[in-house]
Parts: structure tokens; C-alpha cells; sequence
């Protein structure tokens, strides 16, 4: 289970360096979108600084989300970017719903594992 484990959150965590890079280097071939979805991003990118912070956040968490002492600070830093790819997916596209689902899932476990740590940032 352990191997299982460091297999899942080493991919969960390359995911997001993946994604932080491409924020950057925009690699990724973007597909074609609906007017909506499109109009959407257009939104984002007008806030200049928007973009490069959410590659920033994703790329550091994915780093510290590989290593076991740093998955708890690399959750919560994820919680708030997790949320709006979940609400982006259910509102825009929901074909990637099920895997957006899944990496929340994944967040909220390391969220579980961790519950008394967590005990001691909500008051």
C-alpha cells in the first residue's frame, strides 16, 4: 500500500508541475473551446498577473507535494486552485470532472491522513 500510495501522490504532484509549467511555457496544445469557455479565459488573461500565480502555486505545490514532510503544506496550498478547477470543470466543461474530481479526492485525503495537524490551524 505504501509504494501504491507514494505512486499516487508522485503523479498528483507531477500533474501540477505540469500544469505550473505550462502556465510559463505553453507547451500544451490548447484544444478547441466552446465561445463560452473561450470567452472565459479571455477573462482570466486580462488579469495580467493571475496566471503566472496560479503556474507559481501549482508548480511549488506539485514540487513539496511529492516529498511526505512537505504533502500537508502543498495540500493546502492546492485547496483554494483545486476548487476552481472543480467549479471551472462543472460549469464549463464537465468532461474533466471526473478527473478534477478525482485529484480533489486526493487533496482531501492527505487532508484526512492529517486531521490532527489540521486541528491546530482552525482554532
Amino acid at each position: 500500500m505504501k509504494i501504491v500510495k507514494g505512486i499516487v501522490f508522485t503523479l498528483f504532484g507531477l500533474m501540477f508541475i505540469n500544469a505550473g509549467l505550462d502556465k510559463f511555457l505553453h507547451y500544451m496544445p490548447i484544444p478547441e473551446l466552446e465561445p463560452e469557455v473561450l470567452k472565459a479565459g479571455e477573462a482570466f488573461m486580462t488579469i495580467t498577473w493571475l496566471m503566472p500565480l496560479v503556474g507559481a502555486v501549482e508548480l511549488l505545490s506539485g514540487l513539496l507535494f511529492i516529498f511526505p514532510k512537505t504533502r500537508l503544506l502543498a495540500a493546502l496550498m492546492l485547496f483554494p486552485v483545486m476548487v476552481g478547477i472543480l467549479l471551472h470543470n462543472a460549469v464549463y466543461m464537465p468532461e474533466g470532472l471526473a478527473i478534477a474530481g478525482v485529484l480533489f479526492l486526493i487533496n482531501l485525503w492527505v487532508f484526512y491522513k492529517n486531521k490532527e495537524k489540521i486541528k491546530g490551524l482552525m482554532g
